[in-house]
This record gives C-alpha cells, sequence and structure tokens, in this order.
C-alpha cells in the first residue's frame, strides 16, 4: 500500500481497499477496517479501533487522551463499528480505568464539531448533530437523535428511538419513544415520526402514548405511575423496555411538560 504525504506507523494494521488522504496521521496501535476512508488532516491516535465501510472526515481527532484527571495513562481504546461516519473536526476520546473503552456503534452519524468524551456507549444507528458535547460515561441507545449544539451531562443514559431538541441541556434520563424539547427540558410527547419511519405499527405507537400519559398526565408519582403500568397493561417489548429503564435509572428521569 502507498499512501503518499501521511503519517502511518508500520505497526497500525490498515485492512484492504482503504483509503488514506494525504496528511492523515496513523499511531502505532490501531486498527482500520476494510473499505474506509479516512480523510486529509484527520487523526487516529494509539487505541483505535475502527471498523468497516467508515468514513473519517478532516480534522477529526479519535482515541485522544481522555479529558478526566484520574486518567493516569493506562491502555484504553476507541471501538467504532462499521458503516458510522463521524464528520469534520468530530473529536472521540478513548476510555478510562472506569470502563476501559469508549464505543461507537455500526451506521452511526456523528456530525461535525461534536465530542464524544471517554467511556461513553453509543448504540447502532445514533445520530449526534452538529457541536454536540457528550460527556463521560453516558450511554445513547440505538436509533436515538440528539440535535445540533445539545449538552449531554456525564452519566446520563438516553434509551432507544428518542428525539431531542437541539441546543437541549440534557441532566436527566430520557426514556425510550419520547419527544424532548423546550427550556429546560421535559417530556414533549413521543417521537411518532421516527416511530413511523422504523416500521412502528398503530397498535404500538397508541400503546406507547398511553403508557406515557399514566406516567405524566395523571398526576402520579414516578413510583405509583410505574405500578399503574404494570396493571393496567399486557406485558409487551414496549411496556417493559419503558418500565425497567425507569426503574434503572440512577438520574432520574426527565419531568413532563407544564404545558400538559
Amino acid at each position: 500500500m502507498n499512501f503518499p504525504l501521511t503519517v502511518i506507523h508500520p505497526e497500525a494494521k490498515v485492512g484492504n481497499n482503504v483509503t488514506i488522504d494525504p496528511f492523515a496521521v496513523i499511531e502505532k496501535d490501531v486498527v482500520i477496517g476494510d473499505n474506509t476512508h479516512i480523510f486529509s488532516h484527520t487523526v487516529i491516535l494509539n487505541g483505535a479501533r475502527i471498523g468497516r465501510n467508515c468514513n473519517i472526515f478532516p480534522g477529526a481527532v479519535i482515541a485522544g487522551i481522555p479529558q478526566d484527571l484520574k486518567f493516569k495513562g493506562e491502555t484504553t481504546t476507541v471501538e467504532i463499528g462499521e458503516d458510522t461516519t463521524i464528520r469534520e473536526c468530530a473529536t472521540v476520546n478513548r476510555g478510562t480505568a472506569s470502563k476501559g473503552r469508549t464505543i461507537i456503534g455500526n451506521h452511526c452519524f456523528i456530525m461535525a464539531y461534536s465530542h464524544i468524551a471517554h467511556d461513553c456507549v453509543v448504540k447502532d444507528h445514533v445520530i449526534i448533530g452538529n457541536a454536540s458535547q457528550i460527556a463521560g460515561e453516558v450511554e445513547i441507545d440505538d436509533y436515538a437523535i440528539v440535535s445540533g449544539g445539545s449538552l449531554v451531562h456525564q452519566f446520563t443514559r438516553i434509551s432507544k428511538h428518542v428525539m431531542i431538541q437541539g441546543g437541549s441541556r440534557i441532566g436527566k434520563d430520557i426514556p425510550p419513544y419520547t419527544l424532548i424539547g423546550r427550556e429546560p427540558i421535559a417530556y414533549c410527547g413521543i417521537n411518532i415520526v421516527g416511530l413511523r419511519r422504523r416500521g412502528f405499527t398503530n397498535e404500538q405507537v397508541y400503546l406507547i402514548q398511553d403508557i406515557y400519559r399514566t406516567l405524566y398526565t395523571r398526576g402520579l408519582n414516578n413510583k405509583d405511575a410505574l405500578k399503574c403500568i404494570e396493571t393496567e397493561y399486557e406485558p409487551s417489548v414496549e411496556r417493559d423496555l419503558i418500565l425497567d429503564f425507569i426503574k434503572s435509572s440512577n438520574r432520574g428521569i426527565v419531568r413532563g411538560s407544564i404545558d400538559e
């Protein structure tokens, strides 16, 4: 392989049919999967594990040292799945001793100037909007969308099929299927557009709506609302995901809208 005007450590593992543009830097402890494109002026540092068919755009920095004062130089990684795009000047830090790795899944779209900090877990089909800042040890589940300019507090969890308004400040856990917005952030309904795009039936959508009406509009505290949901709705994937997420929340979930 001949990559002119690049700096590639001879021990880096570069797959087949990889394109590395001029002025990119690839350090020693790096693995790049087949058919991936590393654009000009991208920096791939020690600990990066990049899957197949990815696109890493100019100015991105992958596997930077964690911005965490507890980090003592331990060997950690960033693991990026297949078919993921990371746009211009985005940064992804590697893990710390806490979890040992930062993970970005398959088919993700990490937009320009966004930051994903140490030990985050970003699962499949996630979109992170331009200039959003994801703090350490955040978990973002499948098909979630964090719109541009959002700030996500450390240890926060964002569940599946969530849509978050741009410019949001997120300090509470975000339960599945929800649409989140306003200032301060609040539950604004369910993510109907996203659910329909992903093939949810009318019955599934109506069930999710009813469950969240019980949680947010009947004047119940969370404990009593969860009891009602368990007794009034038959077990289902949707019901159980909502219940399990809320019960396991350490930070507490986002509040209901004051307009409801």
